[in-house]
């Protein structure tokens, strides 16, 4: 009987060690991204938009960037076009530019006559939310610098990307210091299109983070009150800033309230701001509208396109 319950009760501490690591939370969640990455890379296998080029704009080897061609590159003479630079999401830990992106936008930006490249940058923890929003920058600067061999219009440039994406494009358009860094200004951006993002204002965002997403901030951004506040796109939104935001979301609260703090500070900082609010709530919704942006039939499409031919004078 001895042995049996001695048998029994290391079952139980393996067993509970077992149920602590897979308790709800954080493991849970980077199960479910793991999935939800796995069944975008085959599809992105299947349909993505050919043409790509791919280009390493740093020395790692996550710096590297995918570039399309608009469809009338082939006309004679080859026209400049604008530039729509994309940053994928994944909680500043995970994603690519393979994964992590609807498989209808750069098809469809690229009919609309636009050059579009889908950037990978260095991730959590082996890099730090500044050095990425360094790669960020440098990626731009790295297009800008081969705009006449890529034919693109250097006065025609929009940034958007998508979760995390959209806090570190909403970083870069709001913190001139990271494009400085590369050589650029904010006079080589004229929007930028952050998409279902939000720690625009991460101090927030931390605050009131529920158990999946506490680890996610605190690897991102530490405990620093001060280092929070510096990747804040809202506490840089005094200007100046890039000219016209076009803030993207879906009914989340976080993402709402996140959207709406980092518009009015902009707009009081003279910012051109506009706003896409879309059906959809919960981790499905903020998928949905990065996987379907893009798509005609998808209702955040046309605000888009509409949007993007303001800024570019189409």
């Amino acid at each position: 009987m001895k042995r049996i319950a001695l048998a029994g009760a290391a079952a139980l501490v393996i067993l509970g060690a077992g149920l602590a690591e897979a308790r709800p939370g954080e493991r849970l969640r980077e199960r479910i991204a793991k999935r939800m990455e796995q069944r975008a890379e085959g599809s992105a296998k299947r349909e993505r938009a050919p043409g790509a080029q791919t280009f390493a704009y740093g020395s790692d080897p996550l710096q590297v960037m995918d570039f399309w061609a608009p469809a009338t590159i082939d006309i004679a003479p080859k026209p400049k076009v604008p530039l729509v630079l994309y940053v994928h999401g994944g909680g500043w830990k995970r994603g690519s530019k393979d994964t992590a992106m609807g498989n209808a936008l750069p098809g469809h930006l690229r009919d609309q006559g636009y050059a579009f490249a889908s950037i990978n940058y260095r991730l959590v923890p082996d890099a730090t939310v500044e050095q990425q929003a360094s790669d960020v920058a440098q990626a731009l600067a790295y297009l800008l610098a081969r705009a006449d061999k890529l034919n693109i219009d250097r006065s025609k440039v929009v940034i958007t990307g998508h979760s995390a994406g959209a806090h570190l494009v909403a970083l870069v358009g709001t913190d001139e210091q990271y494009l400085r860094k590369a050589g650029l200004s904010f006079a080589d951006i004229d929007g930028v299109m952050p998409n279902d993002g939000a720690a625009y204002d991460v101090p927030r965002q931390m605050e009131q983070a529920g158990r999946l997403m506490a680890d996610t901030y605190k690897q991102a951004f530490g405990t620093d009150p001060a280092r929070q506040k510096a990747l804040s796109p809202v506490f840089h939104a005094a200007a100046p800033n890039a000219p016209r935001f076009l803030l993207l979301h879906v009914q989340r609260k976080d993402g709402v309230a996140q959207a709406q703090e980092l518009g009015e500070a902009l707009k009081k900082a003279g910012v051109n701001v506009e706003y896409g609010s879309f059906p959809g709530t919960g981790l499905q919704g903020h998928a949905e509208i990065n996987r379907k942006l893009g798509e005609p039939g998808y209702p955040a499409t046309p605000v888009m396109d509409a949007w993007l031919k303001g800024v570019f004078g189409g």
